[in-house]
């Protein structure tokens, strides 16, 4: 019989047991499930452990001690990588009760020394286990030897140079990302300070539009003067030594077309040849806005140049047919070679089958005439369809941003799937062809020259999102390609013939179209960011109850491996998620040492095919069906509408017998969390010569993430999900944001190590850009935040720079 009846250890029994009951419920589903018998056992022995707790019975106590105990024991032995943060859900909610339940043993005895036994139980429980995460955490990644600068470093081909200037969006034509300038560098970056802040007034009208900005914008210096675009394509022109606004101009794009982001990457320019001095638009800049258009204004005042198209501008949807607001946008820059303006386009991911095509266009950079327009199902016409037809419905898109070799007369083009992303069956042997490609189109003639496909009959959404980068591999003209696989391939410029390994590797069958699935794909034996297949063990959690939860889930859905088909009567794990590897902020080259510079990401996708009659009941409709219903209800009642969703996360596919639900990165529905383990990403330097990895770190802390969507504001760096890309100078720094964390970092190229940060005022989903003006070097990021990434959205264009003397 107890000595005495206490209430805190009844308490504290009736919490043990509870959870007891949970783990023993759960423990025995995951069993039966294959999985873990962790669970089970240790719920049984925490129920005991509870029950003899709420009897006032000491021997609870040393039956709670004994499982966390051997739960330690357990989870080294279950955590096999990145033990830090694989230990968080096995150990510290169990020390936490461990704690608590050294407290309550005084209450369940009389012994003199019974406090000081306590208070000695709950030292050597905080201690040993600081002690332990301290000792983890503090063990550093492996370096391999940086390359040396090479003083002849590679070409670019493109004739244009950073430093003084950022021409391009990616730098320069050859989209290295790469400044040459020293002034800012690893011995000097601790001093940075932002010099000046500039707003681009663009800030959402209302909450559906918030609910869908992230501006990603990367601004052009050319001159005295910066250029960029806001959110929703409005173009200004700042001072590069100030920030002070010099000109903006106005599209007046309408919310009602904004896709599912209102984004603008950036403006090109354009140096009309032969052009007088002076003269209007002899210097321009060219966007495309998310209503489709494409808008030529003067570089040195923002007013339209009455020689391109009708009032400067043209509408890029002239052919497609009947194209609803919001189904086609133009976020990224259009690609100027050889005086030719190419763009692609947006479609709205998930729609429906037939929505408008994925034609790319090439229009005259002076006049905005139409050079060449490549349908893929009509490769006869080159030009806008014949009377009373239209291009090509469905067919696979470029999204994302296309780079260019002027010498070779050949645009790269990144090119996305057919519409819809995750059913395959209706689509033809030609889009087949191009889908997940890189195309070389010959600006020429405005047809392909050569293609290189890295998914076959893509039901994953892993188009191609990183624009590629032009370099010299082994004394060829080189083209640097990254995948939202993970994958990295070096292609021949000329002949997209590959120049480094790839390999093949056996693709799971099944899911609800067998037939349409390739029994194989190619992977990149090169470089690969991907990381080894999840395994149960890599499921995390806040505790030990949600991450049994995402263990079960594990279980009962379909994973075999890389390219696993989705399926309809159970979810299907998608490895790396269609967020990647690398997304559109694409790598960042150093040409002098060779080195590559890629983040990425690390997470699942949790994904159903959903069949259209249960789609229907969840009113998951198209944009164009949700605005009939709305006009056919009295007073404009929008609520089937629904709201701005996560990509594919209740996309209606129409057209097609499925609609999509994709869980994108696995998050668990009550806490936010998500259930693989961190990191989710990282950031990696690999050598070009060799292909092998210099150094891989996570990448982004824990600062602004946490449960239920609450700030942790803890330090730690856990590797987060991260948009938008680097820049690396040769002051040997790598310049990004991207993370959740809402920081803006200067990385050592030789170590991967933090050697200056600064809070942001919004999310920094965009990719930096650096040039100097009057001898002094400047890094501008534009903080626009973004609905995806949960970041705060903004306005700002920031300015740092190292003080002046004097």
């Amino acid at each position: 019989m107890p000595e005495r009846r206490s209430w805190p250890a009844i308490i504290l029994g009736f919490v043990i047991a509870a959870i007891g009951v949970v783990l023993t419920g759960g423990g025995i589903w995951l069993a039966t499930l294959g999985g873990s018998l962790y669970y089970g056992l240790a719920g049984v022995a925490m129920l005991f452990a509870g029950v003899m707790l709420m009897r006032s019975r000491m021997l609870g106590a040393y039956a709670y001690i004994a499982v966390v105990a051997a739960t330690v024991l357990w989870a080294f032995f279950d955590a096999s990588s990145n033990l830090v943060w694989a230990l968080v859900p096995r150990i510290i909610a169990p020390v936490v009760l461990l704690v608590a339940t050294f407290l309550v043993m005084p209450t369940l005895t009389r012994a003199a020394n019974r406090w000081k036994l306590a208070g000695a139980g709950v030292g050597v429980a905080v201690v040993a286990t600081a002690l332990l995460f301290t000792f983890l955490g503090t063990r550093d990644v492996s370096v391999a030897a940086l390359p040396a600068p090479n003083s002849i470093g590679m070409m670019d081909p493109s004739g244009m140079a950073t430093g003084a200037d950022w021409p391009a969006y990616g730098g320069t034509g050859a989209a290295r990302r790469y400044s040459p300038l020293t002034q800012i560098n690893a011995g000097n970056v601790a001093q940075l300070k932002q010099v000046w802040l500039a707003h681009t007034g663009d800030m959402p009208s209302d909450a559906a539009a918030a609910a869908q900005y992230g501006a990603e914008t990367t601004p052009l210096k050319v001159g005295n003067a910066l250029y960029l675009c806001s959110a929703k394509n409005i173009m200004i022109s700042l001072d590069a030594a100030t920030g002070k606004e010099r000109w903006r101009f106005d599209p007046k794009v309408p919310n009602a077309w904004i896709p599912y982001t209102a984004a603008c990457r950036g403006v090109s320019y354009y140096a009309v040849p032969n052009a007088a001095p002076g003269s209007l638009c002899a210097r321009r800049l060219i966007e495309g806005t998310l209503d489709a258009r494409l808008i030529a204004v003067d570089a040195e005042t923002g007013r339209p140049c009455s020689d391109f198209g009708t009032n400067g501008q043209v509408d890029a949807k002239i052919g497609m047919g009947k194209v609803f607001p919001g189904l086609v946008s133009i976020n990224s820059p259009p690609v100027i070679i050889r005086g030719i303006a190419v763009t692609g386009h947006q479609t709205l991911d998930g729609q429906q089958r037939w929505e408008p095509s994925g034609v790319i266009q090439g229009f005259d950079a002076v006049t905005g005439k139409l050079r060449f327009a490549w349908d893929m199902k009509h490769p006869e016409w080159n030009s806008y369809p014949p009377e009373g037809q239209q291009w090509s419905r469905g067919t696979p898109n470029m999204w994302t941003i296309a780079s260019g070799d002027e010498a070779l007369g050949l645009v790269y083009l990144p090119m996305g799937n057919s519409t819809v992303d995750y059913w395959s069956t209706m689509r033809s042997p030609v889009e087949n062809s191009f889908a997940t490609s890189i195309v070389a189109l010959d600006v020429t003639t405005g047809k392909p020259r050569w293609t290189f496909q890295a998914v076959k009959n893509d039901v994953w959404d892993y188009d191609f999102g990183s624009q590629p980068t032009l370099i010299d591999y082994k004394g060829k003209a080189a083209l640097l390609v990254s995948s939202k696989q993970g994958d990295i391939y070096v292609l021949d410029r000329a002949t997209g013939r590959p120049l480094t390994p790839i390999g093949t590797i056996r693709a799971p069958g099944g899911g609800v179209e067998p037939s349409q699935r390739a029994p194989t794909q190619i992977v990149s034996l090169w470089q690969t960011l991907r990381k080894a297949p999840l395994t149960e063990s890599d499921m995390w959690g806040m505790s030990p109850i949600d991450q049994m939860i995402c263990r079960i889930n594990f279980r009962r859905a379909s994973y075999k491996g890389f390219f696993t088909p989705p399926e309809t009567t159970r979810h299907s794990i998608e490895y790396p998620g269609y967020n990647g590897g690398t997304d559109w902020g694409s790598v960042a080259v150093d040409p002098a040492r060779g080195v590559i510079v890629a983040n990425y990401n690390d997470m699942p996708n949790y994904v159903r095919l959903v069949p259209r009659a249960e789609a229907d009941k969840k009113g998951w409709f198209t944009r164009e069906q949700k605005a009939d219903m709305a006009r056919q209800d009295k007073g404009g009642n929008a609520s089937r509408g629904g709201k701005p969703h996560a990509e594919g996360a209740g996309d209606p596919q129409a057209e097609t017998p499925y609609a999509i639900d994709v869980n994108a990165g696995w998050q668990m529905p009550f806490t936010g969390m998500l259930c693989k383990q961190p990191p989710y990403g990282g950031i990696r330097a690999i050598d070009i010569a060799t292909g092998k990895t210099i150094w891989d770190r996570p990448f982004g802390s824990a600062r602004k993430n946490g449960p239920f969507g609450i700030p942790s504001y803890l330090p730690f760096t856990i590797g987060t999900p991260n948009n938008g890309g680097s820049v690396v100078t040769a002051g040997g720094l790598i310049f990004i944001a991207a993370a959740t964390d809402d920081l803006f970092k200067a990385i050592d190229l030789r170590t991967g190590k933090i050697m200056w940060q600064t809070a942001l005022p919004a999310g920094g989903q965009a990719t930096p850009m650096v040039y100097e003006q009057n001898g002094r070097q400047y890094v501008v990021l534009m903080t626009g935040g973004h609905h995806f990434m949960k970041t705060p959205i903004g306005d700002q264009v920031i300015a740092w720079a190292l003080p002046t003397k004097g």
